[in-house]
Parts: structure tokens; C-alpha cells; sequence
């Protein structure tokens, strides 16, 4: 069994591992000058939305509910990954992007979601199942300044996402293959 205390530090660490993938991706898209594609978009989006069950834990205290969320939401992202990896699956298919660590961001991504799934089903089996009301007040407690740190830092890059596709795709639809930021272009270019 895992204590109400450990099952939200997990949830806090959750939300840390979901931001250091969108900071790798962010830092490839700023410092490696890859834009990214539709798909990437979206599967930043179910990064976000992998979120939502740890930020909800966070917040309220653990749930079994809170775990279904991030199950459906790994479902989602893991969808978008895959159909990027079968888009570029035929040999000498280079794919989109440059590799990391020998294998594509869509790959790793569909791993992630996967992991993200397996980690969930986990927490449901292994979580301790003591009511609310006969739970310890101060298992709580030991994750309150992580837990807003955690929560602070996917509300600001998701923010950066928003900011970063609007600047990308304006007002119409993503291009396929990015090359430019379409708002910060040169009017009539």
C-alpha cells in the first residue's frame, strides 16, 4: 500500500517528469530552431492534459477519479504519438524533426503517454483506500510548496504553449511543416 503522503508526493514528481518534457521540447523548439508540426502540438496538448489528474490531486487530495482523468488523457496523447510514428514508419522515412537520444520526440512521446498510463493503473491498485474523513490531516501536508511550485510551473508553460502556437499558426491552420513564426513575419511577406 502507498500512504495518502507518498501518493501525492508521486503526483507532485508526475508534474514535474510532465514539465521536463515540455521544457526538452520547448528548448528543442527555441535553441534547435524546430518548429513544431500539428501532431507535436497536440501531443503537447495531452502533455497538458496528463496534467490535469496530478494538478487535480494537488489541489483536493488524492482520488481515485483524479487517476482515471490522467488514464484518459494518456489514451489521447498516446493516439496523437502514435499516428505521427506510423506517418513516418516505412523504411528510409527520415521522419519529422532531428532524433533525441537515437529516437524521434513523437516516440519518446507515445512512450511517455504509455508509461504515464502504466504508472496510473499502478497508483489504483497500490493506493491506500482509507476513507477522507479517517485520513491523516498531515499527509497533506508534506507536499503543499512543491505542489503549488508543480501546479505553477504547467499553468506558465501552458501559457508558452498558447503563446507559442498562436505565433506560429496565427489565426489559421498550423502549416505542416513549420518553418516561421506566421505573427511575427513581415506584413505582406
Amino acid at each position: 500500500m502507498i500512504s495518502h503522503k507518498t501518493e501525492g508526493l508521486l503526483n507532485v514528481a508526475a508534474l514535474f517528469a510532465i514539465s521536463a518534457v515540455l521544457l526538452v521540447a520547448f528548448a528543442d523548439q527555441i535553441f534547435g530552431g524546430e518548429l513544431p508540426c500539428p501532431l507535436c502540438l497536440l501531443q503537447r496538448g495531452g502533455f497538458l492534459l496528463l496534467a490535469i489528474g496530478p494538478v487535480l490531486t494537488v489541489a483536493r487530495g488524492p482520488h481515485p477519479a483524479h487517476y482515471g482523468v490522467t488514464i484518459l488523457a494518456g489514451l489521447v496523447g498516446a493516439g496523437f504519438a502514435m499516428r505521427q510514428v506510423l506517418l513516418h514508419i516505412q523504411p528510409g522515412d527520415a521522419g519529422y524533426g532531428a532524433p533525441f537520444l537515437g529516437q524521434h520526440f513523437y516516440t519518446w512521446a507515445f512512450v511517455v503517454f504509455v508509461v504515464a498510463i502504466a504508472a496510473c493503473a499502478a497508483m489504483l491498485i497500490l493506493r491506500d483506500s482509507t476513507p477522507a474523513a479517517r485520513r491523516d490531516p498531515r499527509d497533506r501536508a508534506a507536499w503543499p510548496a512543491f505542489g503549488t511550485l508543480a501546479v505553477g510551473l504547467i499553468v506558465l508553460l501552458a501559457a508558452a504553449n498558447a503563446l507559442s502556437t498562436g505565433l506560429e499558426c496565427g489565426l489559421a491552420s498550423c502549416p505542416d511543416d513549420p518553418v516561421s513564426y506566421r505573427l511575427l513575419e513581415p506584413a505582406g511577406s
